[in-house]
């Protein structure tokens, strides 16, 4: 073999071999897939980046949810980056997902989450009291919940991570659902049905029977607007509920706004700190939306001292 041939055959070794300095350092750490619980055989995972430089040690969670609907493919370094560049930890959450899993089941793992992080505060050199959390829509509906209604932890739990309670310090999202029941306007029902018609799975409730030994789905009115009003973090605000930003489009038609103004509102009259950022003329979602991550992030910054 001629010594040309040789060095053409290698070329695809060398190129392989090149130093990772080649890569671009994107300044963070990522680790996929970390397990935070199981339910029903199946595991619970989000994945962690961490600032190479600066940490401040606080963290970030943010929910990968949209319509209630959570898929690890929708993990999005691009959101996380402007909270590593301030030196946050993020932990980006995947939840059981619709159409399988309902709401309620949904905030069962956020819960967990929540619990597993604050459990392992030193591994991910983090202070489990400096926690904030972030979303949007259904995310940002999941964020609410857990500033608004945390559990506390189980002295008595085997499981040590059920011992932690699920409590944030501090709340940014975009355009969540905030009240099921008043949708829109007052009397107006958004249960998997009207506005939200398209969005039946997470509304299908169940609950355990044990005489046939099967889930069944709850059907009695008044046990649905119960329900309806147990996920609706509007009803849950206290005075020591986490401080809460909102950023919301006032032309938004699958969450109006009006979402938005009764939960400052309730924050308000807990003696909460609250506080909304209109968007005129945005809906849903809107092009530069990665822009005003910054606003959680200096939000962040306020309430996450130490």
């Amino acid at each position: 073999m001629t010594r040309l041939r040789l060095l053409l055959l290698s070329l695809p070794l060398l190129a392989a071999l090149a130093p990772a300095s080649a890569q671009p350092d994107p300044g963070y750490t990522r680790t996929p897939d970390v397990i935070y619980g199981r339910k029903f055989g199946t595991a619970l995972t989000m994945d962690v980046f961490a600032p190479k430089a600066k940490a401040n040690g606080a963290g970030v969670i943010w929910c990968v949810s949209g319509g209630w609907y959570s898929n690890h493919d929708a993990v999005n370094p691009g959101f996380a980056k402007p909270f590593l560049d301030r030196g946050y930890t993020v932990f980006q959450v995947v939840h059981g997902s619709q159409p399988r899993f309902t709401i309620p089941e949904v905030l069962d793992d956020m819960h967990r989450a929540v619990r597993f992080i604050r459990t392992n505060a030193g591994k991910y050199g983090i202070d489990k009291d400096r926690i904030g959390i972030s979303g949007a829509s259904a995310g940002g509906h999941l964020s609410l919940m857990q500033g608004v209604a945390p559990r506390p932890g189980d002295p008595l739990a085997k499981d040590p991570v059920q011992g932690e309670s699920s409590k944030v310090a501090a709340v940014a999202c975009f355009f969540p659902p905030t009240d099921f029941l008043n949708y829109g306007k007052t009397g107006e029902s958004a249960l998997g049905d009207g506005t939200l018609k398209n969005f039946k799975a997470p509304f299908d409730f169940v609950e355990f029977d044990d005489a046939s030994k099967s889930f069944v789905r709850v059907t009695d009115a008044g046990k649905r607007r119960a329900i309806g009003r147990q996920i609706s973090p509007v009803y849950h605000v206290k005075k020591d509920s986490a401080p809460a930003l909102i950023v919301h489009g006032d032309a938004d038609k699958l969450v109006p706004i009006q979402q938005a103004e009764l939960m400052v509102a309730a924050y308000k009259d807990a003696g909460a700190t609250a506080e909304l950022v209109v968007k005129p003329g945005a809906a849903h979602g809107w092009g530069d939306i990665a822009k005003d991550v910054t606003k959680f992030v200096d939000w962040f910054d306020t309430h996450l001292k130490k």
